[in-house]
């Protein structure tokens, strides 16, 4: 599990995540990089949660390959050259999900649970847009964009809890919970999306400046990070140090915070 939340503004859009990262045998390490600049030169990124590899080859790596492609660096695969003068978000989309899940998670034998949210902006474009790619057990939709050009707000995945609590005013578990004090399903649901249109707190409008949505999304990663350290009865899933990318218009994908860390920590995106 991880914590991975998106801030979509006029300006752009603020990708950030914590480093914890968890293996399939239950492992987990703090020096995982989750956010990752999809295509050298162009406006796009991508984060994920869940596993942190599929066989034997971690996310981050697997991103890497995939980006090589992108820039048209990879020989047996020229036609996944991205043109900066016409590719689109839904092609990007498209593409990332051919290559995580028919191409690398189908081919292996072990049911893959991993979410891949990709942030940018197609070709010639003015505004950014969100889309979506999960991967559950043996099973993958197509991409799904949860975020058009005009849609603007706060998205998290991942470790749910502490933001659903801060944002929404309500806990995950907040259905069965009424239930068990006597709701029915049907009144509990109803209920609970009563309680959700009541106590939502917007955090961000769509002319925030820049650097204001990249203090909102690290503080929501922090608060992740210090709610799960905290919470007795959670998993410690969640931590490390805090990544920030942002993706504007004119100044294309840009580190903020994190990047590609040396052994001493320091920070080596050049």
């Amino acid at each position: 599990m991880t914590i991975i939340v998106s801030v979509k503004i006029n300006d752009g859009v603020v990708m950030a995540a914590d480093s914890a990262g968890t293996m399939g045998s239950g492992q987990i390490y703090l020096h995982a990089n989750k956010i990752s600049h999809l295509c050298e030169g162009l406006p796009v990124g991508a984060m994920s949660t869940g596993v942190g590899g599929i066989g034997n080859e971690s996310v981050e790596t697997l991103m890497k390959d995939l980006r090589r492609r992108f820039a048209g660096r990879d020989p047996e695969h020229p036609d996944w050259r991205l043109d900066p003068a016409s590719y689109t978000m839904e092609q990007v989309a498209t593409r990332l999900r051919a290559f995580f899940f028919d191409e690398k998670a189908s081919a292996g034998h072990e049911p893959t649970n991993l979410q891949l949210r990709l942030c940018g902006y197609s070709a010639g474009r003015s505004l950014a847009e969100v889309w979506q790619v999960s991967m559950t057990g043996r099973d993958c939709p197509p991409p799904r964009r949860i975020m058009d050009e005009t849609a603007f707000g706060v998205l998290w995945d991942g470790q749910y809890e502490a933001l659903n609590r801060l944002v929404l005013g309500v806990g995950f578990d907040i259905a069965d919970v009424l239930a068990k004090h006597g709701l029915r399903p049907q009144e509990a649901k109803r209920l609970q999306e009563k309680l959700v249109q009541d106590l939502y707190t917007a955090l961000s409008v769509p002319a925030m400046p820049m650097r204001d949505a990249i203090d909102l999304a690290r503080f929501l990663v922090e608060t992740t990070i210090g709610f799960v350290r905290f919470a007795v009865l959670l998993p410690k899933s969640v931590g490390g140090a805090v990544q920030i990318a942002a993706i504007t218009k004119h100044e294309g994908f840009q580190w903020v915070q994190g990047g590609n860390l040396a052994a001493d920590g320091r920070d080596q995106r050049g």
